[in-house]
């Protein structure tokens, strides 16, 4: 097993200093943040890391946040035969908190509607969901196995939309922090073949890497207009327009109804068009096809309806 210790002076020197401990075993998630914004980046951005040499200039361009959530062994004394939350109280008695080194946010829940609700927040926050965990007196430090004590509820498990939508890019938003100076998210549309016009359906700012940003930027300059497409259709305004012209594939977690974007506004509700929920670049550039052979608002309203056909009743779980 490799030992990288090496790639995170900033993390050894911030656990030496901020852990108030003689002697610990922890066990945290040392994440990606822009330093810009704040905001947690891909786990593909530690890579930046792994160089050997110009190590503090890394840690410095690619800075990571701490989030601690379990401790094994504080100053000789063992934990792992001790509760989950008797743990995680005697964690946080020796962490020095501040924002890039602190636990894990965490909510006690008794029903599951509430454990939605925080599972979404956490993927508005950019996470890709939430551990569940058990916290009743059997909730010990199990090494290697979680079993049922552990669940991972991620938003992939919840999703509703099992194809991919090819969709057509009506605008641009300039990106910020990390990416600005190039787009960052583009609004895209699907085909209207009735009207001959291109509805919005939703803005795609995930599943770019940089040199999807870079490549998109570049084609999308030279299709600019100083105006709405005259064959658009969307209350929504980028900071550009451009030319329907460029087609990208889009996968996202499920279709829902959006008083916000056009596609099929009044089709299936009088004040509301659909919107894709969680959209997703694929990386695959539809460049085969043309603005007219992109997905159909009528295939659109198709795999909304297919949607809630597959939808069943959830089955209860007790909560612990």
């Amino acid at each position: 097993q490799e030992n990288i210790t090496y790639q995170f002076p900033d993390v050894i020197e911030r656990c030496r200093s901020r852990i108030r401990a003689r002697q610990a075993i922890v066990e945290c998630e040392a994440v990606a943040v822009d330093p810009d914004t704040g905001d947690m980046l891909p786990f593909q951005e530690l890579m930046h890391r792994r160089r050997k040499y110009e190590i503090e200039k890394a840690a410095e361009l690619y800075p990571v946040s701490l989030f601690f959530f379990d401790a094994l062994l504080i100053d000789g004394d063992e934990l792992i035969d001790r509760p989950l939350l008797e743990r995680r109280s005697m964690l946080g008695e020796i962490i020095d908190q501040s924002e890039d080194m602190s636990l894990t946010r965490a909510i006690e829940v008794s029903d599951c509607e509430t454990l939605d609700k925080y599972m979404l927040k956490a993927v508005e926050d950019g996470c890709e969901g939430v551990i569940v965990k058990d916290i009743s007196p059997r909730s010990v430090y199990m090494a290697g196995a979680r079993g049922w004590l552990w669940i991972k509820y991620k938003r992939s498990y919840v999703s509703k939309l099992t194809d991919t939508l090819d969709l057509v890019v009506i605008g641009a938003f300039y990106g910020k922090g990390k990416r600005s100076g190039k787009f960052g998210t583009v609004l895209v549309a699907a085909y209207d073949k009735d009207a001959d016009v291109f509805r919005s359906i939703c803005k795609v700012g995930t599943g770019f890497k940089d040199e999807d940003l870079d490549k998109l930027t570049e084609m999308l300059k030279q299709m600019i207009i100083p105006h709405k497409p005259p064959r658009v259709d969307s209350v929504m305004e980028p900071d550009v327009w451009v030319t329907p012209r460029l087609v990208l594939e889009i996968v996202g977690d499920e279709i829902t109804l959006s008083p916000v974007h056009t596609a099929a506004f009044g089709k299936i509700n009088k004040d509301a068009g659909l919107a894709i929920r969680f959209p997703r670049f694929t990386g695959r550039y539809r460049f085969d096809k043309s603005p007219e052979d992109a997905t159909t608002v009528d295939e659109v309203i198709e795999m909304y309806k297919s949607q809630l056909k597959t939808i069943q009743p959830r089955e209860e779980v007790e909560p612990t």
